[in-house]
């Protein structure tokens, strides 16, 4: 199956919004994710500012990530489905950096990580038999593998603040592919009964530490 349209309209705009932000840095400032704009009511950028980025290499890695999963979703559950768990991701990716800033005023962000990592993290549940290879692994790593080890990775970021990078916004995009998918397909409770409780094992970790201050 060739790449969908829908697949092919997200990724335009992606880059047709992004391009317009570079070259007009007040409609970027007035669309990126900022948590004091958003706390004083500008919530259009909860979800605006997952079409903006920072440079053509994190445009890039998104919009390449985005093109290899994509279609997995689509061929499974239907153009329209996979708008949801995009849009559905984008946003609780942004609810989670504004939930773990919300007292940091000034922390602001761009980019859809969060949409392409719950678009990910819907391909991985729809097929967790897949393979992904990395560019420096040699070998092929199981989807479910991967999956795992990118969302405890996540949590050590965000407990550590490593690197500028939203690892919190990348865990609301995944949880959010993680259950819309679900709640789109509970055959996969059936058919994938294990895969779905071994992906959920991170965010019950996640949640744990919230709970008990550990993060």
């Amino acid at each position: 199956m060739g790449i969908s349209i829908v697949t092919i309209v997200i990724i335009v705009a992606n880059v047709l919004i992004t391009q317009k932000g570079f070259n007009d840095y007040g409609f970027f400032d007035r669309y990126k994710f900022n948590v004091g704009s958003v706390r004083r009511g500008e919530q259009i950028r909860m979800f605006s500012s997952g079409f903006l980025h920072v440079d053509n290499k994190h445009l890039a890695f998104n919009m390449i990530t985005l093109f290899f999963f994509a279609d997995v979703v689509v061929k499974h559950l239907g153009q329209f489905e996979f708008i949801v768990i995009y849009i559905s991701s984008l946003i609780l990716g942004s609810l989670f950096s504004l939930y773990f800033h919300k007292d940091n005023y000034y922390y602001s962000a761009v980019g859809a990580s969060g949409a392409v990592t719950g678009i990910l993290y819907s391909a991985i549940l729809l097929r967790p038999d897949m393979n992904l290879y990395m560019f420096f692994i040699p070998v092929p790593i199981p989807a479910y593998i991967f999956g795992i080890g990118y969302l405890l990775f996540s949590i050590y970021g965000m407990k550590n603040k490593l690197g500028n990078i939203g690892h919190d916004a990348h865990f609301g995009g995944a949880v959010g592919g993680y259950i819309v998918t679900l709640m789109l397909a509970p055959y996969l409770f059936k058919a994938n009964l294990l895969m779905v409780g071994l992906l959920a094992v991170p965010i019950l970790i996640l949640f744990v530490m919230h709970k008990t201050g550990k993060l």
